[in-house]
């Protein structure tokens, strides 16, 4: 989706949040014509799915320290988020 609109791809996720927080703004307020609403409501699913994949890229990243019985740290292991 983010090949329809090749900017987001580009966009860090605090300013595609915020975009797509203004996309949901602009929605709920019912002052935007169908055409627009259309228009918009496709930039926010593109913008939706850029925020998931950053999300779940970042959390492949993070790591938990594991720690000894002594309690000094022994290393790391991935993050179980489940």
């Amino acid at each position: 989706m983010t090949t329809e609109f090749p900017d987001i791809a580009e966009l860090p996720f605090e300013k595609a949040l915020a975009q797509l927080e203004e996309i949901v703004a602009k929605l709920e307020s019912g002052k935007v014509d169908l055409e627009q609403s259309i228009a918009i409501y496709t930039r926010g699913e593109a913008l939706k799915k850029h925020c998931e994949k950053q999300l779940k890229d970042a959390e492949a990243r993070i790591e938990k320290i594991t720690l000894r019985p002594d309690g000094k740290p022994a290393g790391t292991e991935p993050l179980d988020v489940a």
